[in-house]
């Protein structure tokens, strides 16, 4: 099932807009960037995917320095959802700040980072098959007593 909603209830309460708005509320670098104190103004817009466990969201937000949209996208691992993006884009700016590694940072979430160079772990030894296998079949034909 995938929700494509505007302004419905049921998607500004969703997992991953409460964890976006939360970041941003405490965060010492969005509230330098944005300025305080900061509101939640205007629509949650957005999808989000059950199913496939995709989700995209836009949160309108004003701060006094700059009003601007939070984008958070997200992934759905088992009943989890999970912060894949989090964005804070101001209007009529180019530069936008992102908080994806300090919202991982503080929760927590550990997702290794790809090294090309590292060395490869050294894998254990195989158990080897049987040298022989014996299987006992019943007598005759299948299919005939």
């Amino acid at each position: 099932m995938t929700l494509v909603l505007s302004g419905c209830g049921r998607i500004a309460n969703h997992p991953l807009v409460n964890m976006a708005k939360e970041e941003v509320a405490i965060n010492n670098r969005s509230q330098a960037f944005l300025g305080k104190p900061i509101t939640w103004k205007g629509t949650v817009t957005g999808r989000a995917n059950e199913v496939d466990g995709i989700a995209a969201m836009q949160i309108p937000v004003v701060g006094s320095k700059v009003a601007a949209t939070v984008i958070v996208e997200g992934k759905k691992f088992g009943d989890e959802w999970g912060v894949t993006l989090l964005e804070i884009r101001p209007e009529n700016k180019e530069e936008k700040l992102s908080l994806t590694a300090d919202l991982a940072a503080r929760s927590g979430v550990d997702t290794p980072k790809f090294d090309p160079n590292a060395a490869q772990p050294s894998s254990p030894k195989a158990a080897l098959p049987p040298a022989e296998i014996t299987i006992e079949l019943p007598p005759g034909l299948p299919g005939q007593e």
